[in-house]
């Protein structure tokens, strides 16, 4: 089953379970012109089924056998330690000297004496105290662009975001997937700032105490531990949510669960007003900027550019479209987040926020129209600004690149590749007749042959090379 974000809908199911994700989200798949489809269980975080193969049709009868399976397939994937476990163990860890401090790189775990022996055979490291201080850089980011990648803030982005909420006089910060901005709330001691992770990566759970750590999926608002009284606002402690979930993740399940800690912050608060929400910032990339308002048009987008340490990509000081596409949806009031001017952002009068120094500001539209950091151009036509590689077509009626498959249509519907306004291009049949086209082809087969013969005498050099060096 293809789950793509065009034909698919989501929702929290707590009827399944998933074996390390919680409780599963229920799709619909809708064939295309079609209105209703088949609805299945499946993974709310996992993206794709060689991670997690977990799939049930809503209608479906499932087998006592199977369930049991399932159940053993949990039991086999629980965390070695529980969270009160992982407290205990890291308070036995912090007092030991030096040179019995071990951690397994293969196993990410904090070694205690006597398990040392056991993982012998293991790659382990000393681990200094400014180590257990900083967890991120001590365990290996998770790399599964399909289901839980793990992009960690740079020093610039990390310092950034608490100068900001310690200067609007923010007192506890739900840290929704940020382990850096959690770090450094921790080393800052910004008294009396306090912070809670809330992760999917459970390895976390081996630094902090259950006051600072809590076992969460943000796709289904599913709590592994019991979240205690941190939203509430005793002694005018102001909290604040600030969420970097995984880009590749729909964004309805992200905003109901996000929506859900609000609520949950509400009641705590007792002031009867219904249409407060949690001050949050959401970091996501800019390009999803409709479907994020779609779901909470509360938000607005900042021109900040947040880059990561391990992203080869998404860095500052790039330019052009090379530059990182990950910005803030903030509820909080733009002309409070005051962004640096030594990066070359600037305050706009009229829009009242901090904007990148290329996006001037169009009288036309009467905003600083750009989202991508270049400047853009007003389209008269259109009447609107658009970006400076695209021009107006006048068989099409809108803005776009100067070699876009021409059609008569707007931005959102048919097909790039035909120009029909019946499908979109990913089920186009002139598409899957070209793809028919090309592997019957000799020069497809050519090519086929070609790449095998390579592919064979690079495995055949590679064992010359192996016996030569066994030699």
């Amino acid at each position: 089953v293809s789950r793509t974000l065009e034909n698919l809908t989501a929702l929290r199911s707590d009827i399944t379970s998933c074996v390390s994700t919680g409780p599963t989200l229920l799709f619909e798949k809708v064939e295309n012109g079609g209105n209703k489809g088949r609805r299945f269980y499946a993974c709310s975080a996992c993206r794709d089924r060689k991670d997690c193969g977990f799939f049930q049709w809503e209608d479906e009868k499932v087998s006592k056998d199977r369930m049991l399976a399932r159940e053993a397939e949990m039991l086999s994937k629980r965390p070695r330690f529980s969270q009160q476990e992982c407290c205990s163990r890291f308070l036995q860890f912090a007092s030991l000297p030096f040179i019995e401090k071990k951690f397994c790189e293969d196993c990410q775990i904090l070694l205690l004496p006597a398990e040392h022996s056991a993982h012998s055979a293991h790659r382990t490291t000393a681990v200094t105290a400014a180590q257990l201080r900083r967890p991120s850089i001590l365990l290996r980011p998770l790399d599964n662009k399909k289901s839980n990648a793990q992009y960690l803030f740079t020093d610039r982005s990390a310092h950034f975001l608490l100068d900001t909420l310690a200067g609007l006089g923010y007192k506890k910060v739900l840290c929704v997937g940020t382990p850096r901005l959690q770090e450094l709330i921790k080393l800052r001691n910004l008294e009396p700032m306090k912070s809670l992770l809330l992760d999917i990566d459970f390895r976390y759970a081996q630094f902090y105490s259950q006051d600072e750590f809590c076992h969460y999926n943000m796709f289904n608002h599913h709590f592994f531990a019991v979240l205690d009284g941190f939203l509430s606002e005793a002694d005018g402690e102001q909290v604040v949510m600030v969420a970097d979930p995984p880009f590749g993740g729909l964004v309805k399940p992200l905003a109901n669960s996000f929506s859900l800690i609000s609520q949950t912050w509400r009641k705590l608060r007792n002031s009867g007003d219904s249409n407060i929400d949690i001050p949050i910032i959401w970091i996501f990339p800019y390009f999803f900027e409709p479907r994020i308002l779609e779901c909470l048009p509360a938000l607005t987008m900042l021109d900040y550019q947040v880059d990561y340490d391990n992203h080869p990509l998404y860095k500052h000081g790039k330019t052009g479209r090379r530059q990182s596409p990950v910005r803030l949806f903030t509820n909080i009031l733009p002309k409070h987040i005051v962004l640096p001017r030594e990066e070359g952002y600037r305050f706009c009068s009229m829009c009242q926020r901090y904007v990148c120094s290329l996006n001037k500001h169009c009288t036309k539209c009467n905003l600083c129209p750009s989202k991508d950091g270049r400047e853009w151009k007003h389209c008269s036509a259109c009447g609107k600004c658009v970006k400076p590689s695209w021009s107006h077509c006048t068989s099409c009626g809108r803005c776009a690149l100067p070699d876009h498959p021409c059609r008569q249509a707007d931005g959102g519907n048919g097909c790039f590749s035909c120009g029909s306004l019946e499908h979109r291009q990913k089920s186009c049949p002139l598409r899957d007749m070209q793809r028919k086209n090309r592997k019957g082809s000799p020069d497809w087969r050519k090519n086929l042959i070609r790449k095998k013969s390579s592919r064979g005498n690079s495995q055949k050099m590679r064992h010359k090379a192996t016996k030569a060096k066994n030699c």
